[in-house]
């Protein structure tokens, strides 16, 4: 029963997820995190960020590794199958579709307009992991760490994945609340 749950989560982000792989996330966090709940918000943001830094495409890192966690190898193959298909069939229909009618109007103006609905997807993920971040970071932390890798990425053009080694290396060192807790839970020992 769970494999078609799989197959279905991954198969609905593969299908709608136009835009590029990084569209398709949105909705596989709403699949995954909402719909099914296979795992927190927390987790996956961890899992996305871990995707991030490997190479290849970042849906199907994160779909592989969703699959495995929930049913193991089976379900791992479940979920890559389910989230490459409908990009590997719909490439092949719709771009030679789309190839063939490129100078037409409607396909101009349908080609435009996918880019702002990608981009308003991926900018709400990206408001729900700042938000999620506040409630680990508290807004100090979290705007310090935005503030960094704004100027890491985009002016002096630092490959993201350093900067991400950096903020897990930094993890390891800034204290955190649930630190915090389980340190006054020994002292009380």
């Amino acid at each position: 029963m769970v494999h078609r749950y799989i197959f279905l989560a991954f198969f609905r982000s593969g299908m709608l997820g136009y835009g590029g792989g990084l569209s398709a996330i949105p909705i596989m966090h709403r699949e995954v995190v909402t719909v099914y709940r296979w795992m927190e918000a927390e987790e996956f943001a961890d899992i996305i960020a871990l995707a991030n830094t490997l190479p290849g495409p970042v849906n199907t890192k994160v779909a592989g590794y969703v699959g495995w966690r929930v049913a193991g190898f089976w379900g791992m193959m479940n979920a890559l199958i389910a989230s490459v298909l409908p990009t590997a069939f719909l490439m092949v229909l719709i771009l030679t579709t789309l190839n063939t009618f490129k100078d037409s109007a409607f396909v101009q103006g349908m080609t435009k307009g996918v880019l702002p609905v990608a981009g308003v997807m991926i900018g709400v993920l990206a408001w729900d992991f700042v938000r999620l971040s506040k409630k680990t970071m508290g807004w100090v932390i979290t705007i310090v760490f935005l503030s960094i890798s704004i100027v890491v990425m985009e002016l002096l053009h630092i490959h993201p994945a350093l900067l991400i080694a950096g903020f897990i290396g930094a993890a390891f060192v800034i204290p955190t609340k649930k630190k915090d807790e389980r340190k006054k839970v020994e002292k009380q020992r």
